[in-house]
């Protein structure tokens, strides 16, 4: 087993991590703030739209059940990646896209497949990829939120979850 990270922004990171959560060859997931600039930030601080930070799902995995450019594949069918901080219903600097590395050997991996993904659209791809400077995991009642609270709100659908559940690398 390869046991990797990456790390995922796409709009509210409450539905983005249980889509990941059900994927076949990932380990972990907890949500959290990313690439901000200030230290340990809460909730409230990050909904300011002034620190920079984005809401972002840290993804644990095993490469060889689960590879990197499925999992990025898997990511791009749950964003609209021309979408300017925004997905969904969610709007501001905090929902924006993004994906944050921490392997530089992922990155041809990703660039390869933004490149890929911004020929397919007429409009311009707005996810970020950049290497992840910090990650503050989220205070404890948003992780696994929608499995504490099956009722709660997410910008992904029902289709998109069982999409990801029954994902294959092949």
């Amino acid at each position: 087993m390869e046991k990797k990270e990456i790390y995922f922004a796409g709009g509210c990171f409450w539905g983005l991590e249980k889509y990941f959560g059900q994927v076949a060859g990932v380990l972990s997931t907890d949500v959290g703030y990313a690439n901000g600039t200030t230290e340990r930030p809460s909730y409230h601080d990050v909904c300011t739209d002034a620190t920079g930070f984005a809401e972002t799902v840290h993804v644990v995995y095993d490469a060889d059940r689960a590879p990197l450019l499925f999992l990025l594949r898997l990511f791009f069918h749950a964003i609209d990646p021309t979408s300017l901080n925004r997905q969904g219903g969610d709007v501001g600097t905090q929902y924006r896209t993004g994906i944050y590395y921490s392997d530089v050997d992922d990155l041809p991996v990703i660039e390869t497949e933004l490149s890929a993904l911004a020929g397919k659209y007429a409009s311009p791809v707005v996810v970020e990829c950049l290497p992840l400077r910090n990650y503050f995991k989220a205070e404890e009642y948003h992780q696994k939120y929608l499995d504490k609270n099956p009722g709660g709100y997410c910008h992904l659908g029902a289709a998109q979850f069982a999409f990801a559940r029954n994902a294959t690398p092949n």
